[in-house]
Order: structure tokens, then sequence, then C-alpha cells
């Protein structure tokens, strides 16, 4: 398989190293060889391990005695630079934290104990906030489907090695929807787990309350399982982890209501059509899907959701004396405006999140599933923080966004899965969410939607 290992995902590396078809060693070589040639004109990478030659290795040794420990043995996978491995910063795309590290967190953990192969640090905005991928420490990201545009943000790196073929896979992190969106426009798979379902210690300070979860990035739908099944898991490390209910498999003939627009907020008419067109695709698998709007009251959380990480950067300004004079400017000043914000709009904003969770449980009492866009724009130019304009309408900030951040204050499941891509070839992903514990069920359906499609093709960037 000389010359071919950069085009197999998880499963695919797991079935060829139990076949003797290649090994974990020439796997590595291949990948540092495309990632050489092909990360200069990306910067999906920011740091890569030090230890990677030694892990393939070892591991490698592992395959050759029989003795793997997981199916993820040997399988190269990329890590967000927010994440905390040992051997590397975990920069958060900032100058604060330029520390090495001497201790995986705890999803890193599992991974390495598993066997991975746990490649380097992908680019992420300046504490993850953004929608873009940009700092001014390592510069802007761009997409391989055509790297003047942005692959999203915050994992915009993460989604940008996997689909260029410089991972076989990604972890990531999804606070408002940074796993779910970049996936989208990237064509790959994107999970956003329930809250605890993937147990987090050990790693940087949490700005986003319990909103960010970590989750995997693949080209297949089965290999977000193969990774999911490794990281998920109860820990005493983190008590939401031992609350985790019973999971919710996969059935025939689930109820899916199909919401194409938020009220009035804009989405791109592509993406409408291809979203329709994945909508009629569940029908004709056997489920039932209805069109309507969602039944959720968005606005209350929607008024206060900028303030919930200008809050969680005041507290990093108030208890890191590096933050004052390494991070950017722009994040300080939202760090002002969080600090400004009174404890009883907070409070006030807390409830909201408790109300929003008790309706949305109360939904997926009626809906199995909520089927919505990832995001309401295309990919736009890759320096350019947010697209000002979709469907001919002025937007702001979160325009594009509509879409997934309520999601993470309900604290519910969400999978993105590739849909009819655009005319000009951009991928375009649609989301699924579940009831709290439905990933076997979601993953289940994204793997009926892949099967039944097109699946994963590769842009010409990765083939150049």
């Amino acid at each position: 398989m000389t010359g071919e290992t950069w085009r197999l995902g998880a499963s695919e590396l797991s079935r060829a190293y139990r076949a003797g078809k290649t090994n974990p060693v020439e796997v590595v070589d291949q990948l540092l060889s495309r990632i050489e040639k092909l990360n200069p004109g990306l910067n999906a990478y920011v740091a890569l391990a030090p230890d990677l030659s030694a892990q393939a290795e070892e591991s490698a040794s592992r395959l050759k005695r029989g003795a793997p420990l997981s199916p993820l043995d040997g399988v190269p996978i990329a890590l967000k630079d927010n994440l905390v491995m040992r051997g590397l910063p975990a920069t958060w795309g900032s100058d604060v934290f330029t520390a090495v590290r001497e201790t995986d967190e705890l999803p890193v953990r599992r991974l390495r104990n598993a066997g991975a192969l746990l490649v380097g640090k992908t680019n992420c905005p300046e504490f993850a906030v953004e929608g873009y991928t940009a700092n001014r420490k390592f510069g802007v990201t761009g997409n391989p489907w055509n790297p003047q545009l942005t692959p999203g943000g915050s994992s915009g790196g993460a989604v940008a090695a996997v689909a260029a073929g410089l991972a076989a896979a990604a972890l990531g992190t999804d606070g408002g929807g940074s796993i779910r969106r970049p996936a989208g426009y990237t064509g790959l798979y994107g999970l956003k787990p329930t809250i605890g379902v993937i147990p987090r210690d050990g790693g940087l300070p949490q700005i986003l309350l319990d909103f960010e979860v970590v989750g995997p990035l693949t080209r297949t739908a089965g290999d977000l399982r193969l990774i999911f099944d490794v990281l998920a898991g109860p820990d005493r490390q983190d008590p939401h982890s031992r609350t985790a209910g019973p999971s919710e498999t996969a059935r025939d003939g689930l109820k899916v209501l199909y919401v194409e627009q938020f009220g009035d907020n804009p989405c791109d008419a592509e993406i409408r059509s291809s979203a329709r067109a994945a909508a009629n695709l569940l029908s004709s698998l056997g489920h039932d899907v209805t069109a309507g709007p969602l039944p959720v009251d968005l606005e209350p959380i929607n008024r206060f959701w900028g303030s919930f990480a200008q809050i969680g950067l005041s507290h990093l300004l108030a208890t890191i004396p590096e933050m004052a004079e390494k991070a950017s400017p722009q994040y300080l000043e939202m760090a002002a405006l969080g600090a400004k914000v009174p404890a009883q709009d907070l409070y006030a904003a807390l409830e909201e999140v408790r109300r929003l969770r008790a309706c949305v449980s109360q939904v997926f009492g009626e809906w199995d599933v909520i089927m919505t866009p990832s995001s309401a724009a295309h990919p736009w130019p890759a320096a350019k923080v947010f697209p000002d304009r979709i469907d001919g309408r002025e937007v702001g900030p979160r325009g594009h966004a509509v879409y997934t951040g309520w999601v993470n204050a309900c604290g519910h499941p969400g999978v993105t899965v590739p849909a009819r891509p655009g005319a000009q070839g951009l991928p375009i992903g649609v989301q699924l969410i579940g009831d709290l514990h439905s990933e076997d069920m979601l993953m289940s359906l994204a793997q009926a939607m892949e099967k039944a499609g097109s699946g994963w093709r590769w842009p010409d960037y990765a083939l150049g």
C-alpha cells in the first residue's frame, strides 16, 4: 500500500494493520511527507509531536506481536490546539499559554492509552471563540476545498488536516458549533456529544461553562463511532460523566422534524436546497419527516449568548497575569465588557439556560431527531471574521451560526453529516440533533445516510 496509506480512515487503517498490508511507521512517514508538502498552503498544523516517530515504532511493535491496545492502535489523530497533550504547548492560539505540557488531559490520555498516534496540534482562533480560524500567533488557516476560504472555526485547523489527508481523524471541541459547522464546510462528519458523555479533566480553563465538549471529526460516519467508543465513559474526575443515562439506540421509523430556517434569520438558498434534499433522503430511508419551525424560543438565550465568552475571558484576565500583556487587544476588550456584566444578569441567563434545557427535553418527548443545516452560509474569505451578508441580507457576527449554539446550551448531542454539495463543489453539511445520550442513534442515522448518499470525496488540494 506504499503511497496510498494517507487515504485511509481510522477503520480502514485498523483493517489494513490486521491484514499486514501496512504498518504505523510507513503511515507516519507518508503523513510527514504530505504535511511538509501541503501544510504550508493550509496552515492546519501549528506543531507536530516530537515523539511521533517513536509513537509509530511502539505501535508497530505491538501490532507485530498481535497485541494492539485497541482498534485505534496506530491510527494518526490530530488534536486541536486548545487540548492539552504532553510534549507540546496547548497555546489556545495565544501567546498566553506557551508552556510545554507534561501530561495529557483526559480525552487525549484515552486516545494515547488506546494506541492512537497523536500527530500534533492544529490551529484555532485565540481562545477558540470565533467562527473562523486565524490568530496573530500562527496566522490564517485555509479550507482544503479552496485555501482562500475559511474552514470555519474554531476547529478549523482540525478539519483542514482531516480533509486534506494529513490525519486519519481529529479531536476538536464544540462550544457553540465549533465541530459541526467546520465539518460541514469541509465535507466531514463531526460529533458534538451530550455534556459529560466524553469526560474532561486536566485541560485549559473553561470559559464557556459546560457548553464546550470534546468530539471527533472524521471522513466517514463509522470512524466517528470507532473514536467515540474510546473517548466515552464515566470518570470520577468529571461528575457530569457519572450521570449519563442509557444510550438511545438506532431504530426504524424515526420522527424527524426538519427545520429549514430559524425565524426570519437568512440562510443561503443553495444550502436550503441541499438540506431539503437530505430531509427527502431521510424520508426515503423510511423515517417520518415533517418540516416545521423549531418549537423552542431561542430569543432569551440568544440575547445573552455573546456575553458568556466575555465573562469567561474576564475571569481569565482576573486569574492569569500574562493575559494583560500577551492576549490580543480584541480579547482584552471582550474581557473588559465581561467584567461589566452585572451578577444578576448572569444569574438570569443561567436561569434561561435551565428553562431552555427543560423545554428541549420536552420537545424530544415528541421528536426523535431535529434536522437543520449546519450553517446558514458557505465558507467565506479565510481572513475575514464572519460573512456580513447571507442570501442578500446583512447579518451580524453570529448570522452564519444560528443553527448550532442552542444545542450547546441545552447540552444535547448533534452530528454533522455531508449533504449534496453546492454548484461550485463546496461541501454543505446538515445537523442531526437528538435526545440526551442518543449518540448511538445519531451515528447510526449518519451511517445510513452515508450508505445511501455519495460518501466522502477528496478535494483537489489533497490530490495535488
